[in-house]
């Protein structure tokens, strides 16, 4: 099997029409038939509970506000205006009242509802609908007593699963750094990497290229092509199917497309090794393929496991006196931001 690899045309030659790089198109295609199945992958889910289940009930406390975890687009648990021991009290004549953000719920509200025994549930989450909540609840303990009042807080959160993906990088030995075989092969390894991972729902993107000339010790200066890419799930929305197979989790395509292309660059270098003619002009380096996971939030939310024991490893919205401005993972200290989700410091 030939090398990835591109070597300079010797004079009068010319390529057929259609086919710039016969010798990476009989690669990927030896590739693409010897590669095993990868059936090992990393569960690199957050551990984070989903708080979206219609079962799932949340009691107050009369001690301090309860925190409330609430899936982007999704519908809240019930939160309930009793505490764990009213819970299981007999209570006449309750009165329930919730108020938020925005003054007092209704029941008639569309994102809001508050049931007949005084839950309030959440339909399709938004960012905006993150803050305090509080019920304020008057009932009897029983019909000859005085009529009681509980207030309970409740902090209600907009999360969503950190956006995580792969970023490797490699090098190759390259032609002189102004050559257009270094531009045409640099498309080429891409059109290739992304066929790899198509399958997977998964998509590679070509982040840094870079040429430099190198001094090697007692090998004088060569020239070398510096490649960063990242390998990522692509949205539902842009795939070609919805995910519908537990298979089909991002962690699990994510670890199948760092397979795959792990074991096309090592590929390269069984092939190099077989080969009996001199190297061509433009090939992988040995060793130099690094892959490092990176997990990152979207602007306005961050991972703060002590702040968020409940879902530690959830992108969570920004609370008040923080931001994130960019696609880290931390909310910074801002003691001039007042709102949730704030993605700047004004």
């Amino acid at each position: 099997m030939e090398a990835l690899a591109l070597g300079r045309a010797p004079p009068g030659w010319r390529r057929p029409a259609g086919s710039a790089f016969p010798v990476l198109s009989i690669l990927l295609s030896a590739f693409l038939l010897r590669a095993p199945p990868a059936v090992g992958y990393f569960a690199r889910l957050p551990r984070s509970f989903r708080l979206t289940q219609d079962s799932l009930k949340i009691v107050g406390s009369s001690h301090f506000p309860v925190s409330v975890y609430v899936m982007l687009h999704q519908k809240s648990p019930h939160v309930l205006c009793v505490t764990q021991q009213l819970r299981n009290t007999e209570l006449v004549d309750p009165s329930f009242q919730w108020h938020g953000p925005k003054g007092k719920i209704i029941s008639e509200n569309s994102t809001a509802q508050v049931t007949s025994t005084g839950s309030l549930i959440f339909q399709n989450f938004e960012e905006s609908m993150s803050g305090v909540y509080t019920c304020f609840l008057e009932y009897r303990p029983t019909v000859e007593e005085v009529v009681k009042n509980l207030q309970l807080k409740y902090i209600v959160y907009a999360y969503r699963d950190p956006h995580f993906y792969y970023q490797f990088t490699a090098r190759y030995h390259a032609a002189p750094c102004n050559s257009i075989y270094n531009i045409s092969f640099e498309r080429k390894l891409l059109q290739i990497l992304s066929k790899l991972v198509l399958d997977l729902s998964c998509e590679v993107s070509l982040l840094k290229s870079e040429c430099h000339r190198i001094k090697m010790q007692r090998a004088g200066l060569q020239n070398e092509l510096f490649f960063t890419f990242s390998v990522s799930s692509i949205d539902t929305d842009k795939g070609r199917k919805p995910c519908t197979d537990h298979n089909c989790e991002t962690s699990k395509r994510l670890s199948k497309a760092k397979n795959l292309i792990e074991r096309f660059f090592n590929q390269q270098v069984e092939a190099l090794g077989k080969r009996v003619e001199p190297l061509p002009e433009i090939y992988y380096i040995e060793g130099t393929l690094q892959m490092i996971w990176i997990n990152r939030c979207f602007p306005g939310y961050g991972i703060n496991s002590l702040k968020h024991p409940r879902c530690p490893e959830c992108c969570v919205v920004c609370s008040p006196g923080s931001y994130n401005p960019r696609d880290g993972i931390h909310c910074f200290q801002c003691n001039s931001s007042l709102v949730f989700g704030a993605k700047a410091c004004i």
